[in-house]
């Protein structure tokens, strides 16, 4: 159901709650880039340690006090080529990254004074002077007529793509979407990445050359891992999550209960964030990124009351305690250990019903007591599944790897959030993506 088909059929939910201008106002980018004189005293704030702990807090490796100190001496574009050595998508990930329990929050000022180097403003304060140029950094060694199939492209998977490119391989993307970029696309919050710049950060990837992308492909439908690993000479995984869990309460099939990625999905891809239907009383179910960005953004188009309901305490949310209190900050409520159990209304959500939680050592639990929140409409963010297995073993509910995202399958490799591992983030993709490129190119010219 579109959200204007939505919107018609739930009362509440309507476009068009804010002026124009204070929607803009709203979804203005929310670190405001620095200017040459600001990067250059954040600089000099860094101790360019030796056995800089920030270096081994960040899962691409950068080395920061390098950058920085380049940054410091007024070569911004020589920081930037220090950034994407290790990660490609160095710009989106200053912007996303959640640096203050990453790089920020190991540097040695914060351990010292509790205000650390602003590490991810000065790594976009670097990345935005070099991609300015109209040239590309890097070239592509000779041809090595070998040739990779990366299904999903996102960071993991565009990643993968420009180090196997760099390495003088051909590289043919399938995506299931219509345009590139997965997550930072589709699923971060607007004013996290304003001014197009997820599109523009991958056309400027792509100018490394050798690399294909090939639109409305989705592995387990018109795309096979079989015929790929027959065709290429070795495949990536870099699928990402495509399903949501359920609430598994009663009622949630009822008008005005959706996913938070599709939402957010929606206001991405919006040209015109007026006609973006929201509803009055905003209810999010979940407790990670998904749910504050779905959450925040509600607010900021005009949703009277939005509360964050999420089943543990507030130590347990995936989301930092800077996204946190950001929620707060813009008039987000956040209750703690409560989980759906009902959604209440005659066709479309009037409240959702929420019963209290405890863990009594054995696992959380529903004590019995509940609460009613009035609601028009309820997001649902409570993490994502893998949509195909490919057949391939699995941990858990993601794809089995080893090393470098090798599969059960020779000739097969995933990274990101489809793969077992490391932290449903960016920068981890983008990790997992360049170290599986490594990995494949190793294992090509064995």
């Amino acid at each position: 159901m579109s959200d204007r088909q939505n919107s018609q059929m739930t009362p509440g939910i309507a476009a068009a709650r804010l002026p124009a201008d204070t929607i803009a106002e709203n979804f203005a980018d929310l670190h405001a880039p620095y200017a040459p004189h600001e990067a250059a005293v954040a600089a000099d704030r860094c101790y360019f340690c030796h056995d800089a702990p920030c270096v081994t807090a960040c899962p691409t490796g950068i080395n920061i006090p390098l950058f920085i100190r380049q940054i410091s001496t007024g070569t911004p574009e020589a920081a930037a080529k220090t950034i994407f050595d290790s990660n490609i998508l160095g710009g989106m990930c200053a912007r996303v990254c959640p640096t203050e329990d990453l790089c920020e929050q190991a540097c040695v000022r914060e351990l010292a004074e509790g205000k650390p180097v602003e590490i991810g403003r000065l790594q976009r304060h670097a990345t935005d002077a070099l991609m300015a140029k109209q040239s590309h950094p890097y070239e592509r060694a000779l041809s090595t007529g070998k040739c990779v199939a990366v299904v999903g492209a996102g960071p993991a998977g565009l990643a993968c793509a420009h180090r196997l490119a760099m390495h003088g391989h051909d590289v043919n993307i399938y995506d299931a979407a219509d345009k590139p970029g997965g997550l930072n696309e589709f699923g971060i919050a607007a004013y996290k990445t304003t001014d197009s710049f997820a599109a523009r950060e991958v056309d400027w990837l792509l100018g490394i050359g050798g690399i294909d992308i090939k639109y409305g492909q989705r592995l387990g439908e018109n795309l096979s891992l079989d015929s790929l690993a027959e065709a290429y000479d070795a495949v990536f995984l870099g699928l990402g999550l495509g399903g949501v869990n359920a609430l598994r309460a009663d009622g949630e099939d009822k008008d005005g209960v959706r996913d938070a990625v599709d939402f957010i999905a929606d206001l991405r891809q919006s040209s015109d964030l007026t006609t973006l239907p929201v509803g009055r009383d905003v209810v999010v179910i979940g407790g990670g990124m998904t749910a504050v960005d779905a959450a925040v953004q509600s607010k900021l188009l005009g949703a009277q009351n939005v509360t964050i309901a999420y089943r543990r305490g507030r130590d347990a949310m995936s989301a930092s305690r800077y996204e946190q209190d950001l929620a707060a900050s813009k008039g987000v409520h956040l209750m703690f250990n409560v989980q759906p159990v009902a959604v209440h209304g005659n066709g479309a959500v009037r409240e959702i019903e929420l019963e209290y939680t405890a863990d009594d050592g054995a696992g959380l639990k529903g004590t019995g007591e509940t609460v009613r929140l009035r609601a028009d409409q309820v997001f649902k963010a409570i993490g994502q599944s893998l949509e195909t297995d490919a057949e391939l073993a699995l941990n858990g509910r993601k794809i089995a790897v080893t090393g470098a995202g090798r599969t059960s399958r020779d000739g097969v490799w995933a990274g990101g959030d489809c793969a077992s591992g490391g932290d449903d983030l960016t920068v981890t993709a983008v990790a997992e993506g360049r170290d599986a490129a490594e990995d494949i190119h190793a294992a090509l010219s064995a």
